[in-house]
Formats: structure tokens, sequence, C-alpha cells
């Protein structure tokens, strides 16, 4: 009788983590597929989307036109049927142009549903190449990844990061096995570079130190081609791309991350200062990996490599922590606290009731990073015996 009621009680947080994560994840998921489908049904809704910036810089394109001037996109944007006011501008770099020409020939509708499906795609491969990483376990453990707030805000906004974090994600499973693939797919982390300032530091470090240099070959041959790419649709890309980043609407632009807040607490006209948290997040990845070179894993070491990258970006919106999927995942997996998976889904449905009620310019989204951190450092604290996910070569 004693055993069988100790019994009952550890199935009870089991019973309770199960729950919350498939009520949470099952009504953001389905609220999140009825905004990216059944509502964008009008060229209206698909053109409020940050989505609009990257069809607008394919039309320019096509039309072998700036792709990154103002006025120009003003027009094609409004002329698509969006706030009479307002203007959205691509602000990845050049070698993202292959990737939006294709939208350039199509509708504004037609385009922006085969970006959201490829969007899905994206986020459903990265989720199950996570799972993989992390044994397959037979539960519901995945539904965190593909619930994620962030991730979620990036299907219904069409926004790049989900494409950042599919490429984080095929480097840490190919980084062994196929060297020049996962080299490839850090082109995808390219798109999106301000976010992985300290990964990448430790990163080339790392390629010195074990000779892995095919994933450099890689990566260079990825960006070498989708910049020549550029280069003939736009010869001028490159110095209109900086004149952009230089002009004061995106240098006085506020946002909601922590360089940004400490730059305009200092001295706002300093913009230098925005950087230097992204400096000081290199040194102690330095430190970091250095400690642990002798028996260092992407996969389990990574993680913490991710959050000093997100938490000291130079900028960084909301639905830039898309990339934290696979450290949240990793802590969800490997911690022996059934409830803070509970905890984690309570999070998320919090996160949601915030992007319901709050503008992505709103600073009350500084708190997000660092409660994922908090997070995982809790779950990670009294992590189970866990064999690194280490493939054969």
């Amino acid at each position: 009788m004693a055993n069988r009621k100790a019994a009952v009680l550890a199935e009870k947080p089991h019973d309770i983590a199960d729950f919350s994560i498939a009520l949470v994840a099952g009504l953001a998921l389905t609220l999140t597929l009825l905004l990216v489908f059944a509502v964008p049904a009008s060229s209206k809704m698909a053109s409020t989307r940050d989505f609009v910036s990257y069809w607008a810089t394919g039309r320019q394109l096509v039309r072998r036109a700036n792709p990154y001037d103002r006025n120009d996109i003003q027009n094609i944007e409004h002329a698509a049927g969006l706030f009479p006011n307002g203007v959205l501008l691509m602000r990845n770099p050049p070698w993202t142009f292959p990737l939006v020409y294709p939208l350039g020939l199509l509708d504004v509708r037609v385009a922006a549903a085969l970006w959201t499906l490829l969007l899905i795609g994206c986020l459903i491969t990265a989720v199950n190449l996570i799972r993989i990483m992390n044994g397959s376990p037979p539960d519901l453990m995945h539904w965190l990844g593909l619930s994620f707030s962030p991730a979620l805000i990036c299907l219904i906004m069409g926004q790049t990061s989900i494409f950042a974090l599919l490429g984080l994600v095929l480097f840490l499973r190919y980084h062994h096995t196929r060297p020049f693939a996962a080299g490839l797919s850090l082109w995808l982390c390219a798109l999106k570079p301000q976010l992985f300032v300290p990964f990448a530091v430790v990163l080339a470090i790392w390629i010195l130190v074990t000779g892995s240099y095919r994933i450099v070959a890689g990566a260079a041959s990825a960006i070498a081609l989708s910049s020549a790419l550029g280069f003939v649709l736009d010869p001028a890309a490159w110095s209109d791309y900086a004149h952009l980043m230089r002009s004061p609407a995106v240098q006085q632009e506020i946002v909601p991350c922590l360089s940004d807040a400490i730059r305009f607490a200092i001295r706002p006209q300093a913009v230098w200062i925005q950087y230097a948290p992204a400096a000081l997040g290199c040194i102690w990845g330095v430190v970091y990996y250095w400690r642990r070179r002798g028996a260092w894993n992407w996969v389990e070491n990574g993680n913490p490599l991710l959050f000093a990258s997100l938490l000291t970006a130079p900028y960084c919106w909301f639905y830039d922590q898309t990339v934290l999927i696979p450290a949240v995942m990793h802590g969800a997996y490997v911690t022996r606290y059934r409830w803070m998976l509970t905890v984690l889904a309570l999070l998320i449905a919090a996160v949601d009731v915030e992007m319901c009620k709050i503008k992505v310019l709103s600073p009350v989204y500084l708190w997000n990073i660092p409660v994922w951190l908090l997070w995982f450092l809790v779950a990670h604290s009294n992590a189970r015996q866990h064999t690194p996910y280490a493939p054969a070569a």
C-alpha cells in the first residue's frame, strides 16, 4: 500500500507537467495558425506584417533598384495596403538577397502564404532535430519548442529569426559528421549576425584549436556565393546598406534590448555604447570556452553562449529570442525537476498574454531573456545523468 501511494505521488508531477504542456502548446499553436492562415486571407493583413519588408525588397531587386531606398520601399508597401504613415525596411545584409528575390516575383498574398509555410517547415525541422539530439524521448517536451512564444510571433510577423534558428540547429547536428554542410548552414545564422557575436567568436577559436576548417570552407562558400548573387542584383548594395544602418532612423530607434537600454540611459548619441556589452560577452565567452576546451561539446556547452549572445546583442527584438529554443529544450530534457516544465509552460503562457496586450517596442520585453536564463540555470542545476550528444565521426 505504501509503495502504491508513493508511485501515485511520483506520477502527479508528470501528469501536471504533461497537462500544462499540452494545454499551453495546444492553445498557442491553434491561435497562431488561425492568425497566420485564416486572418491573412486579405492583402491588408498580409501587408501589415514584417514580411512585407522582405517582399518589398524583392520587388526592388526585380526592378534592379536600390533595395534599401526608404522612399521606394515606402511606395511599394503603401501600394500593398500598409498603414499610410509607416515604412518597414529590411535590415539584413545584402547576402540575404537570394532569399528574398523570389518574393518580388509574386503577389503579396501568395508570397505571404508561401513564406509562412516555409517558416513553419523550418520551425518543425529545427525542433525535431533538437529532439533527436536529446535522444528522441517519447514525451511532449518538444511541443514546448513548437509553442515557444518568440517563435510564434515570428510566424505571425513573418520574421527571419526562424531561419537563423534552423541554421544554428543544423550546425549543432552536423558539425562532427558533415562539417562542410554545417558550415553552409551557418549562412542562415548570418542573416542575423548580431544575435551570435560571442557565439561566433568562440566558434572561431574552437575551429582554430580543433582544426575544423571544413566548417570555415562551408560558411565562406555560402556567404561568398550569396554575396556574389547580391552584387549581381545590386552592385551598390553594400554602400546602400551601410548608408541605411548609419541613418538617424536606424541609429536613433529605441529597441527593447539590454544594450540599447544602456546606451539611451547613459548617452543616446554614443552609438558605440550599444556594442560594449557584446565585447564583454565575447571576453566572458572566450574564458568560458578555454576552461572547458578539453571536453567541449556544442550541444551541451553552447547553451550558455546562446544566452550570453542574446543578452549582450547590439540590438535584439523580442522575436529574435527564437534562437534560444535549443537551450530551453535542452534544459527541459535534462532537468530532474518535473515542476520546472510546468513553470516553463506557464512562462510561455504569460509571454503569450504579454504579446497580445503589449507592443513589441515596449521596454517590458527586457525581462524575457533574463527570465529564460534564470529558468535554464535552475533547470540545469540538478540535471539528471545525461550523455552529451556527440555523433560518430
